[in-house]
């Protein structure tokens, strides 16, 4: 009796090995799911994280607001947006009308200055640029004068294993990296949380980026920070790839689905 049950149990056996082998080599670990986890054992989790970012400097194809106020305000009128009354309607539509676009030269033409090269400069040193030349070509030195200068809105686009892949323009000053995940529905449980692409737009081409959302030390990445134009793409894990389920029991239920198709399979045959 011995000799008859031992090739049944090494077939029980080995099919409970085959089972906890297809388990864990499909499903999706628990610790590849979570946000901010500290990966240096070392370090005190109560550290101050020093968030990471230079100062934006426009791009080609850039769109920037100005606005000019001063004491009389008629003299300042033709460099102002003509709906300034209405701040909040359609803003993104407003700002693509009447905002300023820096041209392939890297150029803006302003009303009464001409054509003004701020490639590469920051809005704080476009303002300065801009009072500068109104008080040399337009006021006198004593003149009260006040230039603002902003991006108009913080536009970026995601794709890949986001909730709705889209282009999104929020309008903040800054917009890390979750911030910008959580305006696109959030990465599912397929998603590839751990090598995020952030495709980056440089006066001499793209170049890409590799953010590991799951480590807290993301947020002192230079490219913690998004910047207009920037392209966020989040790669499928392979267990998406394989169709296999993101959890033990989804993983069971295909790994049974497929065993009673085989059974059938092998039962009508041999009926035959």
């Amino acid at each position: 009796m011995s000799e008859i049950k031992l090739p049944s149990m090494k077939r029980i056996i080995l099919f409970i090995g085959l089972v906890i082998n297809i388990l864990s080599t499909s499903c999706i670990p628990h610790k590849d799911t979570i946000y901010y986890q500290n990966k240096e054992t070392s370090m005190d989790t109560t550290q101050l994280l020093v968030e990471q970012q230079k100062p934006y400097r426009v791009q080609i194809n850039d769109i920037i607001s100005i606005r000019v106020k001063s004491l009389d305000q008629d003299n300042v009128q033709i460099l102002n947006p003509i709906g300034d009354a209405n701040l909040n309607a359609d803003s993104a539509e407003r700002a693509y009308f009447d905002g300023f676009t820096i041209d392939l030269h890297g150029n803006i033409r302003v009303p009464t200055l001409g054509y003004i090269n701020v490639l590469g400069y920051t809005t704080e040193e476009i303002e300065k640029l801009l009072e500068k030349k109104l008080l040399e070509e337009q006021f006198k030195e004593a003149a009260n004068i006040f230039v603002t200068v902003k991006l108009t809105g913080l536009r970026f686009t995601a794709s890949g294993e986001v909730g709705s892949p889209g282009t999104q323009t929020l309008f903040q000053e800054r917009v890390n990296i979750f911030q910008a995940i959580a305006n696109v529905g959030e990465i599912p449980v397929t998603g590839d949380k751990k090598d995020v692409l952030i495709i980056r737009q440089y006066p001499q081409g793209q170049k890409i980026h590799h953010l590991d959302l799951t480590d807290v030390n993301v947020m002192q990445s230079p490219y913690y920070y998004i910047q207009p134009n920037d392209m966020i793409y989040v790669k499928p894990l392979k267990q998406k790839t394989l169709g296999t389920g993101a959890t033990a029991m989804q993983t069971l239920g295909s790994i049974a689905t497929v065993l009673s198709l085989v059974t059938t399979g092998i039962l009508l045959f041999t009926r035959f």
